[in-house]
């Protein structure tokens, strides 16, 4: 069961980077963050459909699109300069919140 866990860490990690090329793409005009974008997505969908198989959908989509969305928004702040107001941080504590409770009901 433990690599299940893995598996969807791999996924995660894989849509973030996905993600982050995308934005480095600028609109699909650089090949290199094109190639990123189109190996990261693929590579995160493997993943998460061999995840599908050990855990459920809707646990698996939830930790898969939150945790990706709180570690995408941090590549933000870190590699691109983007802000977050306040209510983004609490935003980002209530996915974290919903996360943790979504995984004590599992």
């Amino acid at each position: 069961m433990q690599m299940v866990y893995f598996l969807l860490g791999i996924a995660i990690i894989s849509e973030v980077f996905g993600s982050t090329m995308l934005k480095m793409s600028h609109g699909f005009t650089r090949f290199f963050p094109v190639v990123g974008v189109i190996a990261g997505y693929a590579l995160a969908f493997y993943f998460l459909s061999i995840t599908l198989q050990g855990l459920p959908l809707g646990f698996v989509y939830a930790v898969w699109s939150g945790v990706g969305t709180i570690l995408t928004v941090l590549v933000g702040i870190r590699f691109f300069q983007e802000k977050i107001s306040k209510q983004g941080f609490i935003g980002i504590g209530v996915l974290v919140l919903g996360l943790v409770l979504l995984n004590l009901a599992k």
